[in-house]
């Protein structure tokens, strides 16, 4: 099935941004470097489409912390889409702006609203957002949000791929939305 087909589409999001070990350098503001995209079946229960899309950062560069946290180098950022190329591909290839979708926690979320404002970037997502680790948090009876890493322990799935680069992390999160919907625990639309 293609990203446009029939179906209870949701878009997965999961970014990874500029870090560095502490505050950021003069100048430099934290920026998206990679969008990882999984597109979640809900009506068969499968994830379908699996996409990365690099975005090159414009008032920052790629540390030495960030590169050994998300194992994403400066050269490979720098030959990536600008942020605007991005969210026009989101909304165009992957129906962002009408389709549902979900991120681990608010961070994805105010990133994007951050850097659209600070960019003067039309928004690519519509409103119908998920927080997907308040949902896990609540259909598991728990006090604490755990990270990806320990949902997907406490679940019982395998962590595929590499924790920290964005289209991984959105492949295992759509894992645990689907594990949240067996269990009749995912809001519906």
């Amino acid at each position: 099935m293609n990203s446009t087909g029939t179906g209870r589409l949701l878009n997965v999001v999961d970014v990874e941004a500029t870090c560095w070990p502490g505050s950021p350098p003069p100048g430099s503001v934290s920026e998206i470097i990679e969008i990882g995209l999984t597109v979640v079946d809900l009506s068969t229960a499968e994830r379908v489409e699996r996409h990365r899309i690099l975005v090159r950062p414009a008032r920052s560069e790629v540390s030495d912390f960030c590169t050994e946290l998300t194992g994403l180098t400066q050269d490979e950022v720098a030959a990536g889409r600008s942020f605007g190329e991005a969210c026009r591909l989101l909304a165009r290839r992957h129906a962002s702006g009408a389709r549902p979708w979900a991120s681990w926690g608010d961070y994805d979320r105010h990133q994007f609203t951050r850097q659209c404002g600070a960019t003067r970037t039309p928004y690519p997502f519509g409103r119908r957002h998920t927080n997907a680790k308040a949902v896990f948090t609540e259909v598991h009876g728990l006090r604490k949000r755990p990270g990806m890493a320990q949902a997907l322990d406490l679940a019982g799935l395998p962590l595929e791929g590499r924790h920290h680069r964005g289209e991984d992390d959105a492949w295992n999160i759509a894992a645990l939305v689907l594990h949240l919907a067996e269990r009749d625990g995912w809001p519906s639309d």
